[in-house]
Order: structure tokens, then sequence, then C-alpha cells
């Protein structure tokens, strides 16, 4: 008795992989996603974030379990260190974004990926953050990326790997081109 095995490259089951972009090719509608979270402010530099549900496939979809995401900030910052800050959780939304892409996009071309690592590094001046300076941005001056990829490719298709995630990736996309935000107020 001979059994099928599905093809999975970096983890990525490829059949499944070509089958969603079919669809998607097919009914458009099927690739627009909408993640949500709530956030509350616990005290200090410290609040939380809870992430239960999202829209994507024209339908609700509910998480196999709610994730609680904690931030607040170093001492140094007047905080209580419970937690990553929210310039931490940016980087760290950068990075597995940009990391998932570059694996997704080389399980598609038929690349094996062996292991990837990465550093990550957002240079802040805070007296844009306190008003200080006008001139000085409140958010990061830049940010730099630095990739580790063990694969069984030439360096220059090295090279073209690494770009596909800063290429295709969604949290890259908004942190370099901007998105727009809209906030509103109400009483509680």
């Amino acid at each position: 008795m001979s059994t099928t095995q599905t093809p999975t490259i970096n983890g990525i089951d490829v059949n499944q992989l070509s089958g969603t972009v079919d669809q998607i090719r097919a009914t458009p509608g099927l690739a627009r996603f909408k993640f949500q979270l709530s956030n509350e402010w616990l005290e200090g530099g410290h609040n939380c974030s809870t992430v239960k549900d999202f829209h994507g496939a024209m339908q609700d979809m509910a998480h196999a379990a709610p994730f609680r995401l904690d931030a607040d900030e170093p001492a140094i910052l007047l905080g209580e260190d419970r937690a990553p800050n929210a310039g931490e959780y940016l980087l760290h939304a950068l990075a597995a974004c940009v990391t998932s892409t570059l694996v997704y996009h080389a399980a598609a071309r038929g690349i094996h990926i062996q292991e990837i690592e990465s550093e990550i590094v957002g240079d802040v001046d805070l007296r844009g953050f306190l008003g200080l300076d006008k001139n000085v941005r409140n958010g990061f001056q830049g940010i730099r990326m630095a990739f580790r990829i063990k694969a069984d490719v030439p360096d220059a298709q090295l090279q073209e790997l690494a770009q596909l995630g800063p290429q295709f990736s969604p949290v890259f996309e908004s942190v370099t081109r901007g998105v727009p935000v809209s906030i509103t107020a109400a009483r509680m």
C-alpha cells in the first residue's frame, strides 16, 4: 500500500498554498482580511491587548484561544518592565511579518530553508515623544534588519530570497509607506 505525501516546504503545505492562491484569483473577495484587538490601560505604562477574532475569507473567524499581549515600559522610562514596550512590539511585528512572508514566498518557489534568524534595531529620540523638539520625529528615526539564512541556494539567490520579505510583507509596507489611521474617542 502506498501513501501520498503532501509536499511541505518550510512547514508550508504547498498544494494548499497553491489552492489558496487559485481560489483568491477566482474570488478576489477572499483576500480581504480585517484584524482587530481590544486594549485596556492598567496603570502607568502598563496596558493589555486581547486578540480574539478577525474577519477573513469572507467570514468572521475566531482564534483557537484569545491571545493576551501585555505592554509596559522599562524602569528607566518610568514603567515597571512587565512586558515589551510598544516600539518593541512594532519591531517584533515587522520581523515576524517579513520572516513569514519570506518563508511563504520561498516555499511557493520550491526553495527549502533550513534556518532563518534576524536582528532588528530601531532608533528613537525621546525628544520628539516628550515634545521637546518639534524637529525630532516622534517615532523611529530608522530601523535596520539583518538576516542570517541557511538555504541551499547560491549567494545571488540568497540575496533575492532576503528581498522577498520586504517586497511582499504587509507590515513592512505599512511601516515604510505609512497607512491612514483614524482615531475617535467617546466617554465611558
